[in-house]
């Protein structure tokens, strides 16, 4: 059923940004969701469509927000294995592999993981996200592997996102780079904006885009004679911005083994061990694995942590790495 807030700007409400005014005032539905509906041409204010979340209210501003009621999913089912480490009745726990999108969008409509939960269970899923995102409360990358939460109903999909928001959702990656990271752990705190040579990917700002901060340690350095150097990371997030852990380690001039978008494709280094350079010219997607998920469930509330190893190419990239260091 439609819903509709209806709100007037107070004295102490003076300039604030509209978003946030009706986080604030209605607290019933996510900042995300707001945004989302802002841009969907859902807010009026003074009778006049508002498509910009961060525009600016004044007192006695008079406004108009239309929750719509959410569109049933009208999506082809894709048979798929899902791997699913945990599910109830308000969620599910999913280890996505790699070279798998989240959900349908421009050149694939039916080959992702919505499409495997249709297959899975047509009418068991949150319909917030809109038709094409039922249950999807957050993404990894189609060449990125792990752990990933699905909502099946309304209140669960609003309980994580909330969580995601405020930066309480805890989300460990293991990732292998080329070369060391100085000091050896550590925090990247900066700005990330999409990019103003290709709108598909995303780079560090000194001043505009979202605020993205990464904490590091590395875990195992590899060099030797026969091999360039490696370091095994594992990275923390406090903030889920896209690309944050790819944009981050290509900032600092370490970019993640086997992802071509934010470093040239692998080429052939000089005195490389060729089991190696194999194996590393085989691998179709970037070493970069969602390995922890934790986050507080909404109906029981407590707190519930999540892990996964890693895919078996990755493994035996380590594997290697690790024989050859003996």
């Amino acid at each position: 059923m439609e819903k509709k807030i209806n709100l007037t700007v107070d004295k102490t409400e003076n300039e604030l940004r509209v978003d946030i005014f009706i986080k604030k005032r209605g607290d019933i539905i996510s900042r995300t969701r707001i945004k989302n509906l802002i841009l969907d041409n859902k807010l009026k204010i003074n009778n006049k469509i508002i498509t910009d979340p961060s525009k600016k209210i004044f007192f006695n501003d008079e406004i108009k927000l239309v929750i719509p009621e959410p569109k049933k999913a009208s999506l082809k089912p894709y048979e798929f294995n899902l791997d699913i480490v945990y599910e109830d009745k308000d969620l599910i726990v999913l280890n996505k592999p790699s070279g798998i999108v989240m959900h349908p969008g421009a050149g694939n409509f039916d080959n992702t993981i919505v499409n495997a939960l249709m297959n899975y269970s047509k009418n068991s899923f949150s319909n917030m996200g809109g038709e094409l995102r039922p249950g999807i409360v957050h993404r990894i990358d189609k060449n990125t592997s792990g752990l990933v939460v699905i909502a099946k109903n309304n209140q669960t999909h609003e309980h994580l996102s909330n969580q995601f928001n405020q930066h309480t959702i805890q989300r460990v990656y293991q990732l292998l780079i080329w070369g060391k990271i100085r000091p050896s752990k550590g925090k990247i705190e900066t700005f990330i904006t999409r990019s103003s040579k290709n709108r598909q990917m995303m780079e560090v700002s000194n001043s505009k885009g979202k605020k993205a901060i990464t904490n590091y340690k590395t875990l195992e350095i590899f060099e030797n004679e026969n091999i360039p150097t490696f370091s095994l990371l594992e990275c923390q997030l406090e903030t889920g911005r896209t690309h944050q852990i790819r944009v981050h380690m290509n900032y600092l001039g370490n970019s993640i083994v086997g992802d071509d978008k934010y470093k040239k494709k692998f080429k052939k280094l000089k005195d490389i061990e060729p089991s190696l350079e194999k194996i590393l010219t085989k691998l179709n997607r970037q070493f970069l694995h969602a390995k922890t998920l934790g986050f507080i469930h909404p109906r029981k509330n407590k707190q519930m942590i999540f892990n996964s190893i890693l895919p078996n190419e990755l493994e035996k990239i380590l594997k290697t790495l690790r024989n050859m260091g003996k």
